[in-house]
């Protein structure tokens, strides 16, 4: 099977070192069947000059926004609706911020704007410019929006410095945009039941106890597995995050609300995916009436709350149940114990104390660590990233079942 055989893909350079890449990834797209045309922005060109891609592609390389004299066809136009794919390779911070802000200053950006195809956004830039709140926001919302991204990898940037920041391998974006291309049905006929943010256990009628979880993992996991065609069920604490289209969602407040909620969707499940954060400890006793103000100190005493995960695991069959840790030490201890007193299958563990990580970031740094296999760490990603990462994982594990 080859997803790209006569596709048509443009291939968008934009002005980064990682240009060097982009011809080899041309190369590849070729030996994949494709048909390529080229785009380069101004900057690109002084990495590569246009004549090389002109070489290889054996077509005219675009790089003007207006036409040139006596060509009628409104370029930008012409070219989104001619391409069934757009790749860019490498992405910048710059032209990422265009794109999520809508502006068009060149023919690369003009023609990702008018496009109905999908676009595909290798980014490469240094570190600290990819950790910047700026682009990790301009990122989630081209997320949101659609856009699918690979990389980038962690390894030897520009400046000299190691970090994530690299362009992700002309190979593994072959491999990106080949998924891309399939019909993106894998999980047809597949329930998917995700746990998303915080639970809240009130002490009084104004008061209650809660933790910080916003939501954000749990509700790009019911995108995602949406997009791939399964049947989601979002059960959700509080959370300000809107809806994923075509997911339904069930909204619940204490952990008791997620525990019913959880039950029932259990038994028609195929998949449970735990990211909701759970409290561990509720009020003895809830005030009727406002706690008042007074002198001295207030005690209240608190009960462990049931782990309702370890009963529904331990009767799952060949459901596969998917756990998250959240930790501060002892991190890869602590998240393998929960694994094994949880009968999972999967646990993702991410550590508060990691930059870039935790609670209200668009970003993820994580572990997969599954019994009886060697851990897999990955660098920091978006949290839709993380996302298909944890869906690529259960794919496999549908594909293999193991006895």
């Amino acid at each position: 099977m080859m997803p790209l055989r006569a596709k048509r893909i443009l291939l968008g350079v934009s002005g980064g070192i990682a240009a060097y890449k982009s011809v080899l990834l041309l190369r590849l797209l070729q030996q994949a069947g494709a048909q390529v045309r080229v785009v380069m922005t101004p900057a690109a060109q002084k990495f590569v000059q246009p004549l090389t891609f002109e070489a290889l592609s054996h077509h005219r390389v675009y790089t003007e926004l207006f036409p040139a004299e006596g060509d009628s066809d409104v370029i930008h136009v012409h070219l989104g609706q001619w391409a069934d794919l757009n790749i860019v390779a490498p992405a910048t911070a710059d032209l990422i911020g265009r794109l999520a802000n809508g502006l068009a200053n060149d023919l690369l950006s003009c023609t990702l704007l008018a496009t109905e195809a999908p676009v595909l956004l290798a980014p490469a830039m240094e570190s600290q410019m990819w950790v910047h709140a700026g682009v990790q926001r301009n990122m989630s919302f081209l997320k949101d929006a659609g856009y699918s991204t690979v990389g980038p990898a962690t390894g030897f940037l520009a400046s000299g410095a190691t970090g994530v920041g690299r362009m992700a391998e002309p190979g593994e974006v072959v491999n990106a945009a080949e998924t891309l291309m399939r019909s993106s049905q894998e999980f047809v006929g597949r329930r998917i039941v995700v746990t998303a943010g915080r639970t809240e256990q009130p002490l009084d009628p104004v008061r209650f106890m809660t933790n910080r979880s916003t939501g954000k993992m749990g509700y790009a996991i019911s995108e995602q597995a949406r997009r791939r065609g399964a049947d989601v069920l979002l059960i959700t604490g509080p959370s300000a995050l809107d809806t994923p289209a075509g997911v339904e969602v069930e909204r619940v407040r204490t952990v008791a609300d997620l525990k019913d909620a959880t039950t029932a969707a259990f038994d028609r499940a195929d998949a449970l995916v735990m990211t909701a954060a759970v409290l561990d400890f509720r009020p003895e006793h809830v005030s009727e009436s406002k706690i008042k103000k007074r002198d001295g100190d207030l005690f209240l005493r608190f009960l462990p709350n049931e782990d309702f995960l370890v009963p529904l695991a331990q009767k799952k069959g060949e459901r596969v149940v998917i756990g998250f840790a959240m930790e501060t030490d002892n991190a890869l201890e602590n998240a393998r114990k929960k694994l094994k007193k949880k009968n999972l299958d999967l646990i993702v563990l991410n550590e508060l104390n990691v930059e870039g990580a935790g609670f209200g970031v668009d970003t993820n740094v994580v572990t997969f660590i599954e019994p009886d296999r060697e851990d897999v760490a990955l660098p920091l990603m978006s949290k839709h990233d993380v996302a298909d990462r944890i869906l690529d994982w259960l794919e496999k594990r549908w594909e293999v079942p193991r006895g």
